[in-house]
């Protein structure tokens, strides 16, 4: 292991600790941000990772410690300040004014001006300009809402490399984006630290710490866990500081499926986004969709969950055609989704953990048309319990991790006992402690004969859950695989573009 960080060259933090109400969340960590390298930052969600760049960014103030930069004091009071002194954070969450345009967005509170007006033909030209380097497509003059979510995590970092930082914290930067993507982001980490900038990265996916670091801290319980001096670590020495334990995506057979068939599509279609959607789903079975950002996988369940509509193709619930044309509809028919962004499509953010799971079900909580405070609060700690919820019951789910917030979320479909659960991106900004906890989740909703869909970016996690894989491409069926015969080479081969042409299997 490393020595503690040296004070000189770079950003040098020393013994920085964080209380909230008398609770110790990061307690004397050591961290240095040494140009021309990358520290990779690990551990469970709630370990104190998002706090401790916090501080580093000047969005949470230090109740003790000390930062330096080049050997002065470096005392931010805002993002502002840090950004003054060369200091970016790239959120994992995105955090970007959805009615402007992209380079609105990209260049907000700099807006280049010329003749006291806002030069929008320098803007957008300056703008094309950064997002050509990501090696992104999107039209400068796009808004931000006509965007999906992996773009508009393309121009989060955009709008960070724009200011030409010397110290860059990306965090969890990759959670939705590709493979491609994510490789265009890797270029230009490798840029940065080329051009001396010192980089924290991190990320819940263990193979690009080791790819991308040349030291790694990992933090546990607000504590430093252990720090490596290399980035040659194995997975299995990460794991078992971030959480004491050996970790897998569960590897071994599903649950046996029923032979009673609860969900079949035929022919499903919508105009623009997807066609020719065939499969069936049995009781017991979790059918994983796999592909590459833009291959249509969440516009199909968000047309059987009611999202959007689809324009052609059937959909037949436990032997009955049903017509979706709303959330409603499909919740009806017994079928609920687990959406991809958690915070703007599935919590209630202001609501503590208890009311997330309960508000939309408090009917069929009741006891004579009356619910009872104790129907809820049993119903609360029953899932609190089979999902190992942490945080305070009275707690608003905002200030929950994202492990916990994607547990709250997930339970409250559980109250409702779907037919069919949709779990669009499961494990996004998880933890790897939260992400065990789900998959045996799923794992024991499919033992209970539900009929389970499971979209992800994580090749691994769709192998490692599923009975079968559907994979798509640029809107199209490919083919489904087998479990005995869906290998990452074989979900590859059928999910790159070229192959978009195949027949379906």
């Amino acid at each position: 292991m490393a020595a503690s960080p040296r004070t000189g060259a770079g950003l040098v933090c020393t013994g920085l600790t964080k209380q909230y109400g008398g609770v110790t969340v990061v307690n004397d960590i050591d961290i240095a941000l040494v140009p021309g390298r990358v520290v990779g930052l690990v551990g469970e969600n709630g370990a104190g990772k998002s706090t401790t760049s916090g501080m580093i960014a000047g969005l949470v103030q230090p109740d003790r410690g000390s930062m330096t930069i080049d050997g002065d004091p470096y005392e931010p009071r805002s993002p502002g300040d840090a950004l003054k002194a060369g200091v970016v954070l790239i959120h994992q969450e995105i955090r970007m004014v959805r009615e402007l345009t992209v380079a609105e967005n990209i260049f907000i509170g700099r807006l280049p001006m010329r003749g006291g007006r806002v030069d929008r033909a320098r803007m957008n030209e300056e703008a094309a300009d950064v997002l050509a380097r990501l090696g992104s497509r999107v039209d400068p003059r796009q808004r931000i809402d006509e965007l999906s979510i992996a773009a508009q995590q393309e121009i989060e970092i955009a709008r960070a490399l724009s200011r030409k930082p010397r110290f860059v914290i990306f965090d969890e930067p990759s959670a939705s984006l590709g493979k491609s993507e994510t490789a265009r982001v890797f270029d230009q980490i490798e840029a940065l630290k080329a051009g001396g900038a010192g980089i924290v990265y991190i990320s819940h996916r263990i193979e690009e710490i080791t790819r991308l670091s040349d030291a790694i801290v990992c933090l546990r319980d607000g504590h430093l866990a252990a720090r490596w001096d290399t980035g040659d670590v194995s997975r299995e020495a990460i794991v078992r500081a971030m959480v004491g334990r050996d970790f897998t995506y569960g590897h071994g057979t599903p649950p046996e499926a029923g032979n009673r068939t609860v969900i079949e599509v035929s022919g499903l279609g919508r105009t623009g986004a997807f066609e020719g959607i065939d499969f069936a789903v049995r009781a017991g079975e979790i059918l994983g969709v796999a592909g590459l950002v833009g291959a249509g996988r969440t516009e199909v369940v968000r047309t059987l969950a009611g999202a959007d509509r689809a324009t052609e193709g059937r959909i037949v619930v436990d032997g009955e055609d049903t017509v979706i044309r709303s959330p409603q509809d499909a919740i009806r028919a017994g079928i609920a989704m687990v959406p991809e962004d958690r915070k703007s499509q599935g919590l209630l953010l202001a609501r503590d953990s208890m009311d997330n799971m309960t508000l939309p079900w408090q009917r069929h909580l009741s006891r004579r048309g009356i619910v009872t405070r104790s129907a809820l609060t049993a119903t609360y700690r029953r899932f609190r319990e089979e999902l190992d919820i942490r945080g305070q019951a009275d707690v608003a789910v905002a200030h929950l991790s994202g492990g916990n917030q994607q547990k709250v979320l997930l339970a409250k479909w559980l109250v409702h006992q779907p037919k069919v659960l949709i779990l669009d991106e499961p494990t996004r900004g998880v933890d790897v402690g939260a992400k065990m906890t789900i998959y045996a989740a799923i794992r024991r909703l499919a033992e209970d004969g539900v009929a389970v869909i499971v979209v992800s970016s994580e090749l691994e996690e769709v192998l490692g859950l599923s009975h079968r894989v559907l994979v798509m491409a640029e809107g199209r069926p490919q083919g489904i695989l087998d479990r005995a015969d869906a290998t990452p080479e074989a979900v590859m081969r059928l999910a790159l573009p070229q192959h978009a042409d195949a027949t379906h299997i």
